[in-house]
């Protein structure tokens, strides 16, 4: 064993006794690599600094919890990036938007986004059209899963059929609406 992890030894069996010049020296030992450690996930200089510091706090409150004074430099690195993981996602979750960095745009009608919208809406109308054209098995079985958003065996249910019925009755009413759609546009 190197004088370095034997001495790390002596501190960390220090520490358990609550000596605050071992903690300070094992503090010494380890601040730089868990600094490195939090700044590379959360990326803020002071957070990362906070982030270590109440680590280290963590890990001298709770070393009765460290089952091996020889893995006490993972153990600590553990403790520091799951504070670093959690004060991102907490960051990340209170995140504001600047007003200066949101674009506001007001749009004029003569812009192209209205007549894709009617054109969209007119496309919509068509299909509504050639469904209604449909039997009226085939028309509930499509209004049930493309409109309402219902599945192959909510829809069973609700037509009382059986699933695999269903699965067949809406792949026949699919055909039979882009057969209606067809006509629609070669007219």
């Amino acid at each position: 064993m190197t004088p370095n992890h034997q001495n790390i030894e002596k501190l960390i069996a220090l520490c358990f006794e609550g000596n605050q010049s071992a903690q300070m020296q094992v503090y010494n030992r380890y601040y730089k690599a868990m600094y490195n450690t939090s700044i590379r996930i959360v990326k803020n200089s002071f957070e990362a600094e906070d982030i270590m510091q109440d680590s280290f706090l963590t890990a001298f409150t709770k070393l009765d919890s460290l089952k091996d004074i020889k893995t006490f430099g993972p153990w600590l690195k553990r403790i520091v990036v799951n504070n670093s993981i959690h004060h991102y996602r907490k960051s990340i979750k209170h995140q504001e938007t600047a007003l200066e960095d949101v674009l506001y745009k007001i749009e004029d009608e003569s812009d192209g986004i209205e007549s894709e919208q009617t054109y969209q809406n007119a496309k919509v109308q068509q299909v509504l059209t050639a469904m209604r054209g449909l039997k009226d098995n085939y028309r509930i079985a499509l209004t049930l899963s493309l409109i309402e958003g219902y599945d192959n065996e909510e829809i069973s249910e609700i037509m009382k059929i059986n699933h695999g019925n269903c699965r067949t009755l809406i792949s026949r009413a699919k055909d039979s609406l882009r057969k209606r759609l067809n006509e629609v546009l070669v007219n």
